[in-house]
């Protein structure tokens, strides 16, 4: 069995800049990609509010070059997906998908939070031409245009209203008849002229010839009055939800009800001595890339920390 320093779960900006200050600190650490090499901002295309890249920058090119950087200052990165993990006491015990079982002094999880998507055949033939998950990586891109936002929560609420601060249009598709936001977003929605609530309607597919140019709905899908007709928008944004990709360290770490890791207060810390949480896996707020990059830096700082401690 492998035994090492500093295992780092994940690859996005949380990874591999914890990777990019722990190798700077000499611990030799371990990222291992998981189910996403290069996070959730891979499923984008051109990121304009990272900073530093003035004319912005393709997602997959800063992921590359993260990865560079990490692999420059000693990094070791391996494709493996953890499956496994026993956190109750140092060294900390993981399994991998291609068998291997290794144990560390220090782990950092960043393993993010996957968008939840309605099932689509579309959405993933127009993904990055059109479908986005994000309203904050993306919106800027459909300045004065139309777009729809599916969802009838808070998340989608936020989403609408800051689109239509961008677009021309936005549309809020909602599959009940009511929406599920606190009252305040309810009123901020419903008071907005550039927001259009469709309530009772249900997307069941895209279509567009070089990128997303409409929706196929249906209002009061499966009742006797059901109306099926096409909505022409040049974005569809997801905003009903996340999931943080924390299910097998649950078993030892502190979520909250959706599955977010628990921290201790500003810091990266699990309550558990030598285990740490960054980037969307513990972040039910913000799900920004500049804001993962920091909590990485910050977790390898508190990891660089306790394993000198030892």
């Amino acid at each position: 069995m492998e035994h090492r320093k500093l295992i780092i779960l994940g690859s996005g900006p949380a990874g591999y800049t914890a990777a990019i200050y722990a190798g700077r600190a000499n611990l030799s650490p371990v990222v291992y990609e998981g189910i996403q090499p290069g996070g959730q901002l891979t499923t984008t295309t051109e990121i304009e509010n990272f900073p530093g890249f003035p004319e912005g920058i393709d997602a997959n090119e800063l992921m590359d070059n993260l990865r560079s950087q990490a692999e420059r200052f000693g990094t070791e990165i391996r494709e493996n997906i953890c499956v496994r993990t026993d956190l109750s006491a140092a060294p900390y015990h993981l399994w991998f998908d291609n068998g291997d079982e290794v144990t560390c002094d220090a782990l950092i999880i960043a393993t993010g939070a996957t968008a939840k998507y309605l099932g689509l055949a579309d959405e993933d033939k127009y993904r990055g031409q059109g479908v986005s998950a994000c309203a904050t990586c993306d919106g800027f891109f459909y300045r004065k245009k139309v777009v729809a936002v599916v969802g009838g929560g808070d998340t989608a609420c936020e989403e609408a209203s800051y689109l239509a601060g961008l677009a021309s249009k936005v549309y809020l598709i909602v599959r009940k008849p009511y929406l599920r936001a606190t009252q305040i977003m309810q009123d901020r929605v419903l008071s907005n002229p550039k927001i259009e609530v469709l309530f009772e309607h249900n997307t069941v597919g895209l279509y567009g010839e070089n990128g997303v140019e409409g929706a196929h709905v249906v209002y009061r899908k499966g009742e006797a009055d059901e109306r099926r007709y096409d909505l022409p928008i040049d974005g569809f944004f997801l905003a009903i939800g996340h999931k943080p990709n924390s299910d097998i360290f649950r078993p030892w770490v502190q979520t909250d009800e959706a599955g977010f890791i628990k921290v201790e207060g500003d810091s990266p810390r699990t309550g558990i001595p030598g285990v740490f949480a960054a980037g969307d896996v513990a972040d039910p707020h913000y799900r920004q890339g500049v804001v993962a990059a920091g909590s990485g830096a910050k977790a390898a700082i508190e990891a660089e920390r306790y394993l000198a401690s030892l």
